[in-house]
C-alpha cells in the first residue's frame, strides 16, 4: 500500500509528485532544494545556509510521515558546485549523527531548479518504529 507524506512545514509540490510516498516500510523523501517554505523562495546567503534550509525542510517532511534523521538510510546529494561538498559536508554532520550513518552518494551537476546551490533526496525506513 502506498501512502502519501505530506506537510506544510515544508515547501509544497510544484509537480506532478509527492512531498514523499510511504510504500510498507519504507519512505521515499523527494529531492528538497532551499526553499523557504513560508516565503517560497530560496533562502538567502550561500551555501551554508542553502544546506540548512535543505535539512529543515527535509526534517519536517521526516516527521510528518513520524521519522527523524535517524530513520534516513540513504541519502543522494546533488550539488551544482562540487567544491561546495566540504561546506555541505559539514552541516550534513550536524544532521546525521550516530552509530550507523546512511549509505550516501554526493553528484556533482550542471544546474538546479531556481539557481539552487544543492538539492538533497533520501529514504527512510520505518520499521524501527
Amino acid at each position: 500500500m502506498l501512502k502519501k507524506i505530506e506537510t506544510l512545514d515544508a515547501p509544497q509540490a510544484v509537480g506532478p509528485y509527492s512531498q514523499a510516498v510511504q510504500a510498507g516500510d519504507f519512505v521515499y523523501l523527494s529531492g528538497q532544494i532551499p526553499l523557504d517554505p513560508k516565503t517560497g523562495k530560496l533562502a538567502e546567503g550561500g551555501i551554508a545556509e542553502q544546506a540548512v534550509q535543505v535539512f529543515h525542510n527535509i526534517h519536517a517532511v521526516l516527521a510528518a510521515a513520524g521519522l527523524s534523521f535517524a530513520d534516513v538510510v540513504n541519502v543522494t546529494v546533488y550539488l551544482a558546485d562540487i567544491n561546495d561538498f566540504q561546506l555541505v559536508n559539514k552541516c550534513y554532520a550536524d544532521v546525521f549523527t550516530g552509530d550507523v550513518l546512511p549509505a550516501r552518494c554526493a553528484v556533482g551537476i550542471s544546474a538546479l531548479p531556481l539557481g539552487a546551490k544543492l538539492e538533497v533526496a533520501c529514504t527512510a525506513y520505518s520499521g524501527n518504529k
